[in-house]
């Protein structure tokens, strides 16, 4: 029976030179997902490059490195993929971290090679602790590490248990939970999508290749759980409407963040406050329907109110008793309560330190608003896993900070909701995304 469930998003991410565009190159050579003539483009000297399959910018060519994500598509009998390739250098995290925000796993590339691995305390390369440090942050479900050029190692079995035992360290200290750890040769195919191109137990390894483990991993739970949240992307005029939209009202579209969105949920506007009801709803291909949570929508009220680009339509406040000495008094509790001063973690991704005072859009779904950074709490040492006291943040660095915005916006903690816990800081002057911001 096939696998029904929906495609995986996943990334390969870690330190550059790992060996992430070859290992996508393989999954995609020896899962027949590449034509011929694209095959005999990436030909170098009579070998084949895999790492060209995805390195498309005419920059990574030349250099050899991945600067960019590529996202690349196949599929399996079992399964859908959509595979991102994230850059390994330094520089480029904010790429990585853009592709890790909204997949469903990671593959964390080790290279067995550029390890000590004859030393049983081993420590791992800067970028894989901080690309998996990231991962954490980001709430990816599942993260796998692939170690990776085993076939280049004198005693493959020693290397991969070594490297193994400073994965578990790693993440017991960093409370990261591993879903697996697999050994593999990316450029000879060993235990990356056919069994039989390893022999059995190489590297003292039992479990599934890495392509069978990715065909069995879960996709990120939708927030269907939740009150609804549904930024507002574009809104339709009411001339253009189809004539059975409700009256001709205007058509508020957008991708529903939280909840499920069906007709005659109690709603109301922010930050303008203004209430109303759902009266029709309508899936992307404009068919009446509800729709749920990380699905295209549709919102038709059941009255005109003001809704503009970037305003939010969530779940109405609800009135519940609250104790009082006396007698009970009923209060009006919103789901998503507007918050103008935030405390958040952040990826620090701009080439000018992060300090205290400075101003910044902050885009939260699609709304802008100006944040400045009051405080700069601490810094998290990627090699001790501590954190710091701090004044600033450097380029790549993850910390803690506190932001005052200009106006409210309906941000809850990241770790309940990835759709409305996240911001993006964005430079007033360049206008080049600055830090992800997750809301604690």
């Amino acid at each position: 029976m096939k696998n029904t469930q929906a495609a995986l998003k996943f990334i390969t991410c870690g330190s550059v030179d790992d060996g992430k565009s070859t290992l996508i190159g393989r999954l995609l050579v020896d899962s027949k997902a590449v034509l011929q003539d694209h095959l005999a483009g990436v030909q170098r000297s009579g070998e084949t490059d895999l790492a060209l399959l995805t390195d498309g910018l005419s920059a990574e060519r030349e250099q050899g490195i991945t600067i960019d994500v590529a996202y690349r598509y196949f599929n399996t009998e079992d399964r859908k993929f959509i595979i991102g390739d994230a850059p390994g250098h330094e520089q480029y995290t904010r790429n990585m971290v853009t592709a890790a925000s909204s997949a469903d796993a990671a593959v964390v590339l080790v290279d067995a090679t550029k390890l000590d691995w004859a030393n049983p305390a081993l420590t791992l390369l800067p970028q894989t602790r901080r690309h998996s440090l990231l991962l954490k942050l980001l709430r990816v479900p599942s993260v796998v590490f692939a170690v990776n050029k085993l076939d280049a190692v004198a005693q493959p079995e020693l290397a991969f248990a070594r490297i193994q035992a400073a994965l578990v360290r790693f993440a017991t200290e960093a409370g990261l939970h591993i879903t697996a750890t697999v050994p593999v040769s990316a450029l000879k195919g060993w235990n990356v999508v056919d069994p039989e191109h390893v022999n059995p137990g190489w590297c003292g390894y039992h479990g599934p290749t890495l392509l069978e483990l990715l065909e069995t991993l879960p996709n990120t739970p939708t927030e269907t759980d939740a009150p609804v949240a549904f930024p507002v992307q574009w809104v339709e005029k009411a001339a253009s409407s189809s004539a059975n939209t409700a009256q001709g009202r205007r058509v508020f579209w957008g991708r529903v963040a939280a909840g499920v969105v069906v007709v005659g949920t109690e709603v109301q506007v922010f930050p303008s406050g203004q209430k109303a009801t759902v009266a029709q709803v309508l899936s992307h291909a404009r068919q009446p329907k509800a729709v749920a949570a990380g699905f295209s929508a549709g919102i038709i009220l059941d009255r005109e109110v003001d809704v503009s680009r970037g305003d939010w339509i969530i779940a109405a406040p609800v009135t519940a008793p609250v104790a009082d000495d006396d007698f009970d008094t009923p209060a009006s509790i919103s789901p998503y309560p507007g918050k103008k001063d935030i405390r958040a973690t952040v990826a620090w991704m701009d080439d000018e330190p992060l300090v205290a005072g400075r101003v910044y859009w902050a885009l939260h779904g699609h709304r802008w608003v100006k944040a400045k950074v009051k405080r700069v709490v601490h810094k998290l040492n990627i090699h001790t896993l501590a954190e710091e006291d701090a004044t600033q943040l450097d380029p790549n660095a993850i910390g803690h900070i506190e932001l005052l915005l200009q106006e409210p916006l309906p941000a809850i903690a990241f770790d309940r909701s990835r759709s409305l816990g996240a911001l993006i800081l964005v430079d007033t002057a360049s206008h080049k995304t600055a830090g992800a911001v997750l809301v604690g």
